[in-house]
């Protein structure tokens, strides 16, 4: 397997401001309120947790939400593995395996289900024509490593046929403008990006490739689950309550204060994704763990009674 670890220089003006608004930063926690301090990455994928934060502020719930916002997954990592936060919105591949290295933590709902594309340059017309070609993720543990292998398979490839790079999800439309890559599977909006911009298009969906995909997942530590077990339930609740108040017209409104992208990126965007059911059921994590073994990001992960608690 051709597998890179690879840094690409984003060379591109036009879409250097998605850099920007990747860096790190907190809310200021309410006074006098009982805080939850969630870590996430500015995508559209963690919009269940703005959600939830918007509905519990206006609602004046004595339980508010905290955001900590994170430039890069491995920093994320790091603050919810050292317990300088409650929660994460994480690749959910990326908990699994905080999991199998002994991290005290729990998946306890889904970010979205599908919501990513393949982005590929406009000359690759299917699956065959990847061959050769080099192709961007965010991560290695990743759906998005995952939904590459599963296009690359629906061409008779596998990945020992493309080069496949990791690369910071807003230098991914600009790389491939530049053609330092020939395309690129992350989390939205940076598909979007590409596809507004005309400098790439979608070559598959992920339910093109593996229908009810999972990707992100809201995980809790532990520690603030058995220590403030009234507070993780109640917390939850508003969560997947929040996923099913965003139609479409609700999530672009959240989407546009928190991640402001403008309109067409969004339109985009947000036609791959849906966040109204949000329970990890078995036969979804049975999937995951299929597809995380054939593709060999684990060769052990996390049982679904180790990993996943629904209830709380």
């Amino acid at each position: 397997m051709k597998f890179k670890a690879k840094h690409v220089v984003a060379s591109l003006v036009l879409l250097s401001f998605l850099v920007a608004g990747f860096s790190g930063c907190k809310d200021s926690a309410p006074v006098g309120k009982r805080v939850v301090k969630i870590a996430y990455l500015p995508i559209t994928h963690a919009l269940p947790v703005f959600e939830a934060k918007e509905e519990l502020e206006a609602s004046q719930d004595d339980l508010q939400i905290e955001l900590v916002k994170y430039g890069s997954w491995p920093e994320l990592l790091d603050a919810l593995n050292t317990g300088r936060v409650d929660g994460a919105s994480v690749l959910i591949e990326l908990a699994m395996r905080a999991k199998e290295t002994g991290v005290d933590l729990k998946a306890v709902a889904l970010g979205h289900k599908d919501g990513n594309v393949l982005i590929a340059s406009p000359e690759i017309e299917t699956a065959a024509d990847m061959k050769g070609k080099t192709f961007a993720i965010p991560h290695r543990q990743s759906s998005h490593n995952i939904l590459l292998n599963d296009a690359l398979a629906q061409g008779g490839l596998t990945s020992s046929d493309v080069t496949i790079v990791e690369l910071a999800p807003p230098e991914m439309p600009s790389a491939l403008a530049s053609k330092q890559i020939d395309g690129y599977c992350v989390a939205e909006p940076f598909g979007a990006k590409a596809a507004v911009f005309k400098v790439g298009k979608p070559l598959f969906t992920s339910e093109e490739l593996w229908s009810d995909s999972l990707c992100c997942g809201l995980v809790l530590t532990n520690a603030f689950i058995e220590g403030r077990a009234e507070d993780a339930s109640h917390f939850v609740q508003s969560y997947k309550t929040a996923g099913k108040n965003l139609n479409k017209e609700r999530a672009k409104e959240i989407a546009k204060k928190y991640l402001r992208q403008d309109d067409a990126t969004l339109d985009a965007s947000l036609q791959w994704i849906s966040y109204d059911e949000l329970e990890i059921t078995p036969e979804i994590y049975a999937a995951l763990v299929e597809r995380v073994e054939r593709y060999g990001l684990s060769d052990a992960p996390p049982s679904y009674e180790d990993f996943v608690k629904n209830e709380l």
